[in-house]
């Protein structure tokens, strides 16, 4: 059976294959020069004189729409959902490879599926961590969904470069992005679900938009949610074995059931990121505004907790959490949280148990017990290690550095101040022949 990529050519394409004239096909309801718009891409047949063509033509209303029959279809769509899963609870590298495959046997006749599929396909690029790949993805993505606004969303993509670009360091081009879907959302009254959590979640990280930041946290607040991890990929699996039974309508809802037991906890994960990026930002706010940070720094405490996964952001969080105690004067909660942080990491990234190990400097400090040397030691030797990344990466290298620079001042370190805040220079790229010259703007992330 032909599948021309338009429905004019499928119809033109059956109406030659049954020997048919435009006027035989067009019968009684019809005029032969409606079909004849029809199979020139003038006109679209509306469902129900789709339904009376395709009676006609020997097919199914969904062949002639969409190119692809019922049974076709429905295993595209199953494939797509089993590629997110594998996206969302399995491997990445894995469900790329599987968005990749559905984009092929979709490809022209059915326009809808393989634009969603190559949307999987970017996010998956971007959680393997490809990011140039990622956006180049995403960048075609966002031209097409200008051409074909049926297909795909704008927002979510510009969103998703914001993001990406951010991770690349190029902090600019992520801004602009960032203030473009911003001006999307408020059009829409837009603060409620996954797009505005996602978007809230890049305006924290580009430091942009933070009233609308102050807005989702407002609106959804940080939700714990149970881990049913061990429920998803049970109902995973009866999918998998459903389609296997050739019960594909099952398999699908099945699918649908997983994927929705997974969302709360992305959401509820990405809000804790957003309130935990929101909690390090409003350090520098009056004393008085500690109260609501610290509670929602708690909460995405408790957020990450939950999931084995997350146990660097956990340790991230009780790393906040630790400065918040530390402003307000409780210094031996933020050494307890700063040591729960270290446990959590076990070799993880460095950065973060360098920032654990400044917590318990400053907590030396305070306590004038002569153990803040030792720390600062250690967030030295760890920073050091740290490979230089050429992204975001390196800027979050460099503001750690600098803090570092910052308490060997308090200890009355000059020498090694100095060497702290030129190595947060080097981390970036900028290399200073003045000893103890500093750019602050070069930190900000």
């Amino acid at each position: 059976m032909p599948s021309q990529g338009t429905i004019g050519d499928r119809v033109r394409g059956l109406r030659l294959s049954r020997r048919m004239s435009q006027a035989q096909l067009a019968g009684p309801d019809l005029s032969d020069s409606y079909v004849s718009l029809i199979e020139s891409g003038k006109r679209t047949p509306t469902p129900v004189v789709a339904r009376l063509l395709a009676e006609r033509l020997g097919c199914t209303t969904e062949f002639l729409l969409h190119g692809i029959e019922p049974r076709q279809r429905i295993d595209t769509e199953l494939g797509l959902r089993h590629a997110e899963l594998e996206l969302y609870h399995g491997d990445a590298a894995l469900a790329a490879d599987r968005f990749g495959d559905i984009v092929k046997a979709a490809g022209e006749d059915n326009a809808l599926l393989a634009a969603h599929a190559r949307l999987g396909r970017a996010r998956a690029l971007e959680a393997q961590g490809k990011i140039g790949r990622a956006v180049e993805a995403y960048e075609r993505l966002r031209r097409e969904a200008a051409a074909h606004p049926e297909r795909l969303a704008d927002v979510p993509l510009t969103v998703a470069l914001c993001r990406c670009y951010q991770r690349a360091g190029d902090v600019l081009r992520a801004r602009d992005l960032g203030a473009k879907a911003l001006h999307q959302a408020k059009q829409l009254s837009l603060i409620h679900g996954e797009v505005a959590v996602d978007l809230a979640a890049a305006l924290a990280d580009t430091q942009i938009g933070l009233p609308y930041v102050e807005q989702v946290l407002g609106a959804t607040g940080v939700p714990i949610p149970a881990d049913h991890t061990t429920e998803i990929l049970s109902l995973w699996q009866a999918s998998i074995s459903a389609a296997e039974g050739e019960d594909s309508a099952l398999a699908v809802q099945f699918a649908d059931d997983a994927l929705s037991a997974g969302r709360p906890a992305r959401i509820a994960v990405q809000m804790a990121r957003i309130a935990m990026r929101w909690a390090e930002i409003s350090a520098t706010r009056p004393v008085g505004a500690s109260d609501r940070v610290g509670e929602l720094v708690l909460h995405a405490t408790e957020v990450f907790s939950v999931f084995p996964a997350e146990a660097v952001e956990h340790a991230r969080s009780l790393i906040v959490l630790a400065h918040v105690r530390l402003r307000s004067g409780d210094a031996h909660s933020a050494e307890d949280l700063a040591t729960k942080a270290l446990q959590l990491l076990s070799g993880d990234p460095a950065t973060v148990a360098a920032s654990a190990h400044l917590v318990l400097a400053e907590v030396g400090l305070a306590r004038s017990d002569g153990s803040a040397a030792a720390s600062l030691e250690r967030a030295a030797v760890l920073l050091s290690a740290a490979p230089a990344a050429g992204t975001v990466r390196d800027r979050e290298i460099a503001g750690v550095w600098r803090e570092l620079g910052d308490l060997w001042g308090k200890a009355g370190s000059r020498e090694r101040q100095t060497s702290a805040y030129r190595r947060a220079l080097e981390a970036v790229g900028v290399r200073s022949t003045v000893a103890g010259a500093v750019t602050s703007a070069v930190f900000a992330r």
